[in-house]
């Protein structure tokens, strides 16, 4: 290992730990492909599965992965063509067996701080889908709920808003102007300190920088 890995290989210990005793499970995963074959063993034949929209997840393979997969029922919102199709998918994913999302940042005690524009992801997050396997590259660790939230508001929103092609003033400056415009993707702030099921909530730390 180079002592960057070194450190993550650490640092995820230390995560992982802390996310046992909010009753979530961690698990860290050097590589892309690592992060692959163990969401793929989290993910069981003839089961229900949705996602969130993350850069995360289509970085780290775990995507395409799940889109190959011929014995899983995908629900797929990319395939929507209304904005009913929409709802319906996002509606869907409530009742998955599986729901994949990436987290806006992590702490390293163990908190998952998620900011969001429609509340779809998070609302599933919170409640719905049996088991959540969340994608996090070790790049989304921060040292405290407050940086986690300043993370968020400075550095993933930002060039989420540019992908999105939002008029925000975040995607102009690249700084956060605490906007309320009709734009806006930081409408919901949900702070996870705590799992309500045991074991419901999965975190897959990646040793590689992915995402926002």
């Amino acid at each position: 290992m180079n002592p960057k890995q070194t450190f993550y290989d650490t640092q995820a210990k230390t995560i992982i730990q802390n996310l046992e005793k909010r009753r979530m499970k961690g698990y860290y995963c050097p590589t892309k492909e690592d992060a692959v074959k163990t969401a793929m063993s989290l993910t069981a034949p003839d089961t229900t599965v949705s996602f969130g929209g993350s850069m995360s997840l289509f970085e780290s393979g775990i995507m395409d992965a799940l889109k190959i997969r011929t014995d899983i029922n995908l629900i797929d919102r990319s395939l929507a063509n209304t904005p009913e199709d929409i709802k319906k998918a996002y509606r869907d994913s409530f009742s998955a067996d599986t729901y994949f999302m990436s987290t806006n940042a992590i702490t390293l005690d163990g908190h998952l701080v998620n900011i969001d524009g429609n509340g779809n992801r998070v609302a599933a997050l919170i409640y719905g889908p049996d088991q959540v396997i969340i994608a996090a590259g070790m790049n989304k660790v921060c040292s405290t709920v407050e940086d986690a939230i300043r993370r968020v508001h400075n550095i993933a929103s930002p060039p989420n808003c540019i992908r999105l092609n939002k008029k925000t003033p975040c995607a102009v400056t690249g700084i956060c102007g605490d906007c309320l415009g009709d734009d806006c993707i930081c409408s919901q702030t949900v702070i996870t300190r705590r799992s309500g099921i045991v074991g419901r909530i999965k975190i897959l730390l990646i040793g590689e920088e992915l995402g926002y």
